[in-house]
């Protein structure tokens, strides 16, 4: 049988495009839903669902910046992502090693010696090592010869205890640059809601472990109302030491995890407290000058500034506008409303230049995911929420 390879190229061709007519026409119908928002750069933010906070390329195309060192993304998720990627098992699993497995996060790490070439001869570097991926032999980082390695499966198996006493479910599990930084995440029962008589913003709060093999980020475990699906995935500000815990990667790293545990037993009474605050900041009207004064107080800046810094200054202040007036559209001209507009320019809009060192450079996208993940502007967050505490009704 006779096949025209014209005939089934151009059938092909009017195939992807008609499925990328029907993309476009599924991303304008939901901006026209209120699902969905055009940012001023072009890209896409979606609001509402799990991935609410999610951004989208120009073209609508999500970025998730997940390891592909097997030939599929790293990712395990209890529901299905806005990026359609991953092994999603419906209502999760409270399997750690199936967590591990479909999350392409059941790799070891070890340690070799570095070596350099010096005039032609390979000599070894007696202080520092590399950590390599035993799966794919890839190197991770540089250490020095007190880093110890955290393996995957130690650092988040203590978490296995709550899913068998409190009915906590494993949500998601994957990898981002290249297998350097893993996370699993765990949704802990029940939610609680920020002004429950008026916006009514429920929030699911997870426990979110977070490792790296790069050298470059210590052990850490956070609570936060946000799953990680991807490398984009928003992360608020968290503001004491019962919601964060830390431990860099050294001997007693390993004895000291099960300090977490401990540490996290508060995590459901921190986030009654924080949810009270929130609504507390729902409550509290906030005046356009008000939000200019916190903005000066976040990003100081001389009277004698540069031409270049104050075009900079008034960049950033007509952004956060936008920001606190599109927040404003639905839960008023609050306090509450500042602290999500100043959060979500520190994620989506504050300039980034991502560096050689650390592997991204020229990717904005993922490394500016990195930075969330990692935390970056957690004490802005927090001086912005204590700021704004501070102007509620006495």
């Amino acid at each position: 049988m006779s096949v025209d390879v014209n005939e089934v190229f151009a059938v092909e061709r009017a195939d992807q495009l008609e499925a990328a007519r029907d993309w476009e026409r599924e991303l304008q119908s939901s901006v026209a839903a209120g699902t969905v928002k055009r940012l001023p750069d072009g890209r896409y933010r979606v609001l509402s669902g799990w991935d609410a906070g999610e951004i989208l390329s120009a073209r609508g195309v999500p970025q998730h910046g997940l390891d592909l060192s097997r030939g599929q993304p790293a990712l395990y998720s209890a529901v299905p992502a806005w990026h359609h990627v991953g092994n999603v098992i419906p209502g999760g699993t409270d399997d750690i090693d199936k967590v591990l497995r479909l999350g392409g996060i059941d790799y070891h790490v070890e340690t070799v010696p570095a070596t350099y070439l010096w005039k032609g001869e390979y000599r070894v570097a007696e202080d520092r090592f590399h950590t390599v991926r035993t799966d794919t032999g890839a190197s991770l980082g540089v250490v020095g010869k007190g880093y110890t390695v955290v393996q995957n499966r130690r650092s988040f198996e203590f978490l296995q205890e709550l899913a068998n006493d409190s009915h906590a479910v494993w949500e998601s599990a994957g990898a981002l640059r290249g297998g350097k930084k893993v996370f699993v995440a765990m949704r802990l029962p029940g939610h609680v809601t920020v002004d429950a008589e008026g916006i009514g913003d429920e929030i699911i709060p997870f426990i979110v472990v977070v490792n790296s093999h790069d050298g470059r980020c210590p052990y850490e475990v956070v609570v936060t109302p946000w799953r990680p699906v991807c490398g984009n995935t928003e992360r608020l500000a968290v503001r004491d030491a019962f919601s964060r815990w830390t431990v860099r990667h050294t001997r007693s790293a390993l004895d000291r995890i099960h300090e977490a545990r401990r540490t996290l037993g508060l995590s459901i009474k921190y986030y009654d407290q924080w949810a009270d605050e929130e609504t507390a900041l729902a409550r509290t009207d906030l005046a356009i000058s008000e939000f200019d004064d916190l903005i000066d107080t976040l990003w100081p800046h001389e009277e004698d500034a540069t031409a270049r810094v104050r075009r900079t200054h008034e960049a950033r202040r007509d952004r956060l506008h936008d920001l606190f007036a599109g927040e404003a559209e639905r839960t008023g001209r609050t306090a509450y409303a500042a602290e999500r507009a100043v959060t979500e320019y520190l994620d989506h809009f504050a300039p980034i230049r991502p560096s050689a060192a650390s592997g991204l450079k020229g990717d904005k996208l993922a490394a500016r995911g990195l930075r969330l993940l990692e935390g970056t502007d957690d004490e802005l967050k927090s001086r912005t929420h204590r700021r704004l505490m501070l102007l509620r009704p006495s």
